[in-house]
């Protein structure tokens, strides 16, 4: 018996908590939902997204040197 008089309490407690706060700060501490490719494959689809990125970049500066180093 002692145990949900406890829960009781505990709800009362949280419900309480929620009323008193204001609406607002409510909104602004809602939870962001992460990208699905985040959510259902983890880290893999960052990691090659940077990969990819670096890639890129590296090969946009060969390409870069290419063409300045053949104008002189």
């Amino acid at each position: 018996m002692a145990k949900s008089d406890e829960l009781v309490k505990y709800i009362t407690q949280r419900v309480v908590h929620y009323i008193d706060t204001p609406k607002d700060e409510r909104k602004g501490r809602a939870k962001k939902k992460e990208p699905w490719a985040m959510k259902w494959f983890g880290m893999i689809p960052f990691a090659v997204s940077l990969w990819i990125g670096k890639k890129e970049k590296e090969l946009d500066t060969e390409s870069h040197k290419r063409s300045s180093s053949g104008k002189g």
